[in-house]
């Protein structure tokens, strides 16, 4: 998705980079930071997170990572000690780098009310409303896991379709846990998809592939875990693994999804990644 300047007509391809910045998970400024680029749907933006950050040494390491790239970026942050939430703030205003701190004003609200102050420990959020929906995601990405269809596709938030070994069930129960009932199928040369796959709405399939030599490793330390000694259908053998990525790449265009690389990507930057991807597809097509 290409950015459109609100003041020229001028295309761009940059990518806004949404930084997180937390001393915990970061799941709540990744859901703000989302909702708030999804009022922006003529831009294309990427969201990536830095938790558990405690230290001030730790806020300049990546605040000095984010100053160095030549990108378009905004932090937000969810830092409950105070004075390391102050030092972020003071941080990026001296860098010049946007930034929101996403905290300030409900502790400030809160305070208002009951006549005190926070305590500035970090504390896992309780039951929210949006607790039995994630317990019910996760369940469902269980039981649709790896092909194994116990719920209809068209009941999935998200599909994700691609190779053995290129990540799939990871990402799948991550998903879940995230809230999105998630189901995977591995996509075999030789082998029919379930005929089911073709009537899910496209904007719910996201297709993943991996670098072949990756993939490589991958599988041979499978084999080892296993402790098969022989490979008898080629499952590790590099060159059966470039034809077998090229014939599920043709088989994934069919189904016009967009494709991640998940070779070098962590598991939240490639969830984030899938989330954005189908929200905004989702967004295109209603």
């Amino acid at each position: 998705m290409k950015e459109v300047s609100r003041h020229t007509d001028l295309m761009s391809d940059d990518v806004i980079q949404l930084h997180i910045v937390a001393d915990a998970t970061g799941d709540t400024a990744a859901r703000v930071a989302r909702a708030a680029a999804a009022q922006y749907a003529d831009f294309s933006t990427r969201v990536i997170r830095h938790a558990r950050l405690n230290s001030h040494a730790g806020v300049r390491s990546v605040l000095d990572n984010i100053e160095a790239q030549d990108a378009k970026v905004v932090v937000f942050s969810t830092v409950m000690q105070r004075e390391l939430r102050d030092f972020v703030g003071a941080e990026c205003e001296r860098r010049g780098l946007p930034h929101a701190e996403l905290l300030n004003a409900a502790v400030a609200a809160l305070s208002e009310v009951t006549g005190t102050q926070p305590d500035e420990a970090s504390r896992p959020v309780g039951v929210g409303e949006d607790y039995f929906t994630r317990i019910q995601a996760m369940e469902f990405s269980i039981a649709n896991d790896d092909g194994n269809l116990h719920n209809p596709l068209r009941d999935a938030d998200i599909v994700l379709i691609g190779v053995s070994r290129s990540g799939k069930t990871p990402l799948a129960m991550y998903l879940g846990y995230l809230g999105y009932r998630t189901a995977n199928i591995p996509l075999v040369p030789g082998i029919a998809v379930p005929l089911e796959l073709w009537e899910v709405e496209r904007w719910k399939i996201i297709g993943l592939t991996i670098d072949p030599e990756r993939l490589q490793e991958i599988r041979a330390r499978r084999i080892t875990a296993m402790k098969s000694r022989t490979d008898r259908n080629g499952y590790a053998d590099l060159s059966k693994i470039f034809n077998e990525l090229d014939e599920i790449s043709e088989l994934q265009r069919k189904f016009r999804c967009p494709i991640i690389d998940t070779t070098q990507l962590a598991l939240e930057e490639a969830a984030g990644r899938i989330i954005e991807l189908v929200e905004g597809r989702r967004a295109m097509a209603t």
